[in-house]
């Protein structure tokens, strides 16, 4: 592979969230009983016409403009023709040369999926335009079904240019790439729907050479993992093909993530094979300057802008934002946590460290979660005022998770406040040290550890209410 460098651009499809389908009333649902949700215009008949969903096309600006992209003031759909049992009416209403955005960019850094570092880099965007979607296809042994309730929902497809040297940084592309469409609300991002699908064109070129090798497009990649997978995997492959002096063909292939390899689907068709030309029954879709404007000034704040703004103005690490902000509703928790909470760097480290593993070890989503930003923040204060110590305040948390109650109330209730005063500190130090003189005398002999050991002697008398740097205080002024 030293001798090789592959070439990989990325076309994702992203369907797009709005409450019918593209081009009719048809309700756009996940989940309902198979063609239920159908029509005569998403079904094909006759004599129908197509009417455009401004809702999707406005969020098809939004994703562009998020993504530094230009608009165009003038696009226009097109008929996308080819005969397969998931298109009803053998044509797909798509866009081809005049399409919503281009020439955009999406940032990547950090670490890749290998936990390589990767250079800061921005991967070019050629285009997004706004197609249908097509039915789904279920397979059941030697016979399949076809469901079109997904005919005709609103999907995105995002074209990248072929700017991505690695696994790695194709895995952060489609990170950074559905952080941007769930942040701005354009779709749930959620692939067992098939909310976003993504296909990989690869090629392999001479380390040196400017000229791209034979493009090879994957298909059937179901998550993000599997187009890392994929993508190492074809790389091994051409290189091995490559070396045997195989002239490579330009081809579709699709993924086995079971046997973890590529298979030949069919021989590539190129853009004449589908005989693109303006879609007859639709006009073209005109946007002055002032209406492009109208929706830049409504755009939501990105993913690195609020990663930026948790380090400036919450004192986060880099590394904290990062995981915060992964997750859009996780960062809407701890905006909130943030809010009402004395120390949100604190506040920052019990939702990393706390609460998602609560969530992930119960399987439920942070929008499921019993305990409130309020409630958090509140738990932060209490350990900021001194009232309880971190030790009680994970007791504290674990009683909120289980029953949702208010962390002050349960500290009331179960008689958790920490105790400040010197004198009643003392007593238990006093108790400690008479306790365990052989300890006492290993303290006295140099082995300054011991004082560890001490603590947590208080501690447990104190059944861990304690100010923690008033013992360390009292146990330092006896002991030495």
């Amino acid at each position: 592979m030293a001798e090789y460098e592959a070439v990989i651009g990325l076309e994702v499809h992203v369907q797009v969230k709005t409450q019918s389908k593209m081009f009719c009333s048809c309700p756009n649902r996940f989940g309902e009983e198979p063609n239920t949700m159908v029509c005569p215009v998403c079904m094909g008949y006759p004599g129908v016409l197509p009417t455009p969903n401004k809702e999707a096309i406005r969020k098809t600006i939004v994703a562009g403009l998020m993504c530094s992209c230009t608009i165009p003031h003038y696009s226009k759909f097109d008929r996308k023709s080819y005969f397969y049992p998931d298109m009803p009416k053998n044509y797909q209403i798509s866009q081809y040369d005049l399409p919503f955005c281009i020439d955009g960019k999406i940032h990547i850094s950090g670490e890749g999926f290998s936990g390589a570092p990767l250079a800061d880099k921005d991967i070019g965007l050629t285009r997004i335009h706004l197609e249908e979607d097509v039915a789904k296809l279920n397979h059941l042994g030697k016979s399949s079904g076809v469901d079109y309730n997904r005919a005709g929902v609103p999907l995105m497809e995002c074209v990248s240019e072929p700017d991505m040297r690695s696994a790695d940084e194709a895995y952060a592309y489609l990170t950074a790439l559905k952080q941007i469409m769930q942040y701005a609300d354009i779709s749930d991002c959620d692939m067992e729907k098939g909310q976003l699908r993504c296909d990989v064109n690869i090629s392999l070129r001479p380390v040196g050479r400017e000229k791209f090798g034979t493009k090879i497009e994957i298909k059937n990649l179901n998550s993000f993992r599997a187009v890392h997978r994929a993508i190492c995997h074809e790389m091994e492959r051409q290189a091995y093909l490559l070396d045997d002096g195989v002239v490579l063909r330009q081809e579709t292939r699709g993924w086995n993530d079971d046997r973890g390899e590529t298979y030949l689907m069919r021989v590539k068709e190129d853009a004449h094979d589908y005989r693109y030309f303006p879609e007859p029954d639709l006009m073209p879709v005109t946007f002055t300057d002032a209406e492009i404007e109208a929706v830049r000034k409504q755009l939501p704040e990105l993913p690195v802008q609020m990663r930026e703004r948790f380090v400036r103005d919450y004192g986060l690490t880099e590394y904290d934002a990062d995981v915060i902000t992964h997750d859009k509703a996780v960062a809407a928790y701890f905006n909130q946590t943030a809010d009402t909470a004395k120390n949100p760097k604190l506040a920052a480290n019990w939702i990393i460290s706390e609460l998602l593993r609560e969530l992930s070890d119960g399987g439920v989503s942070i929008s499921e979660c019993v305990i409130t930003p309020v409630q958090l923040a509140t738990l932060v204060n209490l350990i900021e005022d001194g009232t309880i110590s971190g030790k009680i305040a994970k007791t504290v948390f674990a009683k909120m998770f289980e029953s949702g109650k208010d962390p002050a109330k349960i500290v009331e209730e179960e008689g958790l406040v920490q105790v400040t005063d010197e004198s009643a500190i003392e007593t238990f130090v006093d108790q400690a040290i008479a306790a365990n003189q052989p300890q006492v005398q290993q303290y006295k002999d140099g082995n300054e550890k011991v004082l560890q050991f001490f603590v947590g002697q208080v501690m447990k008398l104190s059944r861990g209410k304690a100010n923690p740097p008033m013992v360390i205080k009292l146990l330092k002024s006896k002991l030495d």
